[in-house]
C-alpha cells in the first residue's frame, strides 16, 4: 500500500470521523494502519443485519472490551441508530472509535446523534501527487486519481462501473431522489459545467426539472462527497465581481468519463480543462491534508478577469494554464488580481520546462508546483 497523506494520528487519544468518496482507499489504510483493532463492516450483510435489527448489540459487544480500546465502524452511514450507542460507550467505557464512510448526508437528514464534537472530522481523497512514485501527469489527466484507477492503462470499464455503483448504492439504495434516471442525466449535464460558474436555470432546462431540483441535486453531490462546490471571492476594492459558486467533480476521472473524453494528450482543449480539474484536485486536498486555516474560492469580475484559485484572503492567487511557455497575455487576470489585492503572491502553473518570474508573477512548471505545495512552500 502507498503511503497516504491523511494523519490519522489523533485516533491514539480521540475519535475519529473519517470521511471520504468510495474506492479513495479508506477501508485498505485502515486495515493497514489498525490490523489488530475490533473492525466493523457494514457492507457486510451479516453484519448490517445484525446491527440494524439491534443497535444495542454494538453496546452489548463493546462494553467487555478494555477501556480506551480502538473500533473501527466501516460505512458508519448504513446505520445511523448507532452513533448512539457510540456516544454512549465514548462517554462511559472511554472505548475509541474511527467511524468511515462515503456520506454524511443520511447522518445529517436523520437529525442523528453526531456525537456533540466529540469526533475529529478527518477525510481522505483520491491519491494525490506526493503519494504516488513517478507521479505522471498524462494518466492522472486522463485516469483520474482514484487508487483503482490510476494504476491501471485502461480505466474506462471501471470508470463506467463506479458510477454505476454510485448511482445504485449511494442514490437508489439511500433514496436520495426518486428519479434515478433523471438523476443521472443531470450528472452528465454537471460535467458539462465542471470548473464552470454554476447556472442552476440552464441546467434545470437540459435536464427538465426545476431550478430548485438542481440546487438539491448538486447539494447530493457535495455530501456524497462525489463533488465539491468551490465559492467566488467576494471581497472586492474597485471591480465588480461574480459571485456565484463554480462545481468541480471530486476527481478528474470521473468528469472525463461523464464527458466521454479520453487518450487526452498535452496541447488539446480537453487536456487543458483537465490538468486544471487535476490541479484543484491537489489543492483542496493539500489544505485539508495539512489543517490549513487558509480558504479556496476563485475570482472572476463581470467584465471577464479571472483567476483559477484564490487561497486565504488573498494570500496568494493562482492561476492554470496548459501552455508550454506562459506569455504576458496570459497573465491578465493575476495582473487585474494584483491591482486589488497587491500583496497576494502571484502564481501560475504551468508546462513550462524551468521556473521563472515574469512581471511580479511565479511561472513554476507543474511539477516543481506540486512539490512546493506538498513541502508547504505554497502556503
Amino acid at each position: 500500500m502507498l503511503p497516504r497523506k491523511v494523519d490519522l494520528q489523533d485516533a491514539k487519544n480521540e475519535s475519529v470521523f473519517l470521511w471520504g468518496a468510495r474506492q479513495t482507499g479508506k477501508s485498505t489504510l485502515l486495515k493497514a494502519l489498525f490490523p489488530n483493532e475490533r473492525y466493523i463492516d457494514l457492507l457486510k450483510s451479516g453484519e448490517f443485519e445484525r446491527y440494524n435489527r439491534r443497535p444495542a448489540l454494538l453496546r452489548e459487544e463493546l462494553t467487555l472490551l478494555p477501556e480506551n480500546s480502538l473500533v473501527i465502524i466501516d460505512e458508519i452511514q448504513k446505520i445511523p441508530m448507532l452513533l448512539n450507542e457510540v456516544h454512549w460507550l465514548i462517554t462511559n467505557k472511554n472505548i475509541r472509535f474511527i467511524l468511515s464512510g462515503s456520506s454524511a448526508r443520511k447522518l445529517r437528514r436523520s437529525e442523528v446523534n453526531l456525537l456533540g464534537g466529540r469526533a475529529i472530522r478527518k477525510h481522505l481523497y483520491p491519491f494525490v501527487s506526493a503519494e504516488t512514485p513517478d507521479f505522471d501527469l498524462v494518466k492522472a489527466c486522463n485516469n483520474g486519481m482514484l487508487p483503482r484507477h490510476y494504476l491501471i492503462n485502461n480505466v474506462k470499464n471501471r470508470l463506467n462501473a463506479y458510477v454505476g455503483d454510485y448511482l445504485q448504492q449511494e442514490i437508489k439504495a439511500e433514496a436520495l431522489t426518486r428519479n434515478l434516471s433523471t438523476f443521472s442525466r443531470f450528472m452528465e449535464v454537471a460535467a458539462l459545467s465542471n470548473g464552470e460558474i454554476i447556472n442552476y436555470n440552464n441546467i434545470a432546462s437540459e435536464c427538465g426539472v426545476s431550478a430548485p431540483t438542481v440546487k438539491e441535486y448538486f447539494s447530493i453531490l457535495e455530501e456524497t462527497l462525489i463533488g465539491y462546490i468551490i465559492p467566488a471571492f467576494t471581497k472586492n476594492v474597485k471591480r465588480r465581481v461574480i459571485q456565484s459558486p463554480k462545481f468541480y467533480y471530486f476527481d478528474v476521472g470521473i468528469a472525463n468519463f461523464l464527458l466521454r473524453r479520453d487518450s487526452l494528450l498535452p496541447g488539446s482543449p480537453e487536456f487543458g480543462h483537465s490538468f486544471e480539474h487535476l490541479i484543484m484536485q491537489e489543492l483542496i486536498a493539500y489544505l485539508s491534508y495539512s489543517d490549513s486555516k487558509h480558504s479556496l474560492a476563485y475570482w472572476r469580475t463581470t467584465s471577464g478577469y479571472e483567476v483559477d484559485a484564490i487561497l486565504g484572503n488573498a494570500h496568494t492567487a493562482i492561476e492554470i494554464k496548459c501552455t508550454r511557455e506562459v506569455h504576458s497575455h496570459h497573465t491578465k487576470g493575476l495582473k487585474a488580481f494584483s491591482t486589488e489585492f497587491p500583496d497576494s503572491c502571484l502564481i501560475m502553473v504551468s508546462l513550462d520546462t524551468y521556473p521563472r518570474l515574469m512581471n511580479n508573477i511565479n511561472i513554476l512548471p507543474v511539477k516543481d508546483f506540486l512539490t512546493m505545495l506538498w513541502s508547504g512552500e505554497i502556503i
